[in-house]
């Protein structure tokens, strides 16, 4: 951060992004929607400047200086939404997260029935940076689905699909085993459009029934526990992500 930079602050949507609020694109929105305040008054466009000192407030609850950026893996386990409110009452990741946990936000998401591994982070700017197709990171899956998978529908995977009108990025799939009716798959993909295995393997008619994340870029899984929650080395992190303001 430069001086003439500290001196005149930082915008207040990546303020409450860094903070662990929500991501920018959300923080914008809140401040649209005026459940954002600054030093008493309403905070009225997310370009307004953060300086040391000022007091932001969200929702009636003040928002602390941005800490050091955490990440977190996560084992989701299905029947959790990842969203921090949801309208329809179901159980969310953020509820089942142990105490002491600090205001964090996902990586990325996992849909209801889907499991597996989960990053989240108290840092909204390295959320939105490592949600980027631009970032290249291979996010990796453990798949099952009903049916037997033919070496055609596996290269129109690999070739990228057009379904319903949206174009899907190249799939790497590779056959695991086979169970009676159920196949295993191994699924790599590096973009992650939302429910896009699920909505390209039903046009290839092979319904999925367990979909399973096991790598997101270079962090594993492993043998990370069922809703079990491991941070990641502050070492490990500045390794793997190049470039961090903390």
């Amino acid at each position: 951060m430069t001086e003439e930079t500290a001196e005149r602050g930082e915008r207040i949507a990546k303020f409450l992004s860094r903070a662990g609020v929500a991501s920018r694109r959300d923080a914008e929105a809140m401040i649209e929607a005026g459940r954002v305040r600054m030093n008493n008054e309403a905070a009225t466009h997310p370009a307004m400047f953060v300086k040391k000192g000022d007091l932001v407030v969200v929702d009636g609850k003040p928002v602390n200086e941005p800490e050091r950026t955490r990440l977190f893996r996560y084992h989701k386990p299905d029947g959790l939404v990842t969203t921090h409110k949801d309208p329809e009452g179901r159980p969310t990741v953020f509820d089942s997260l142990p105490p002491g946990m600090p205001r964090v936000i996902s990586i990325g998401r996992l849909d209801l029935t889907s499991e597996g591994l989960l990053l989240l982070t108290n840092d909204g700017e390295l959320s939105r940076r490592l949600e980027l197709p631009d970032t290249g990171w291979l996010r990796r899956y453990r798949v099952r689905v009903h049916g037997g998978v033919s070496q055609e529908k596996i290269r129109r995977l690999a070739e990228g699909m057009v379904v319903e009108r949206v174009k899907y990025g190249p799939i790497e799939a590779a056959i695991d085993s086979v169970q009676r009716s159920n196949t295993w798959l191994s699924m790599s993909l590096r973009e992650g459009k939302n429910r896009e295995i699920r909505r390209v393997m039903q046009a290839l008619e092979l319904p999925v029934t367990r979909l399973i994340r096991v790598a997101y870029g270079p962090f594993q899984l492993g043998n990370l526990p069922r809703a079990g929650i491991e941070e990641v080395p502050g070492k490990i992190l500045r390794e793997q992500v190049p470039g961090l303001s903390k």
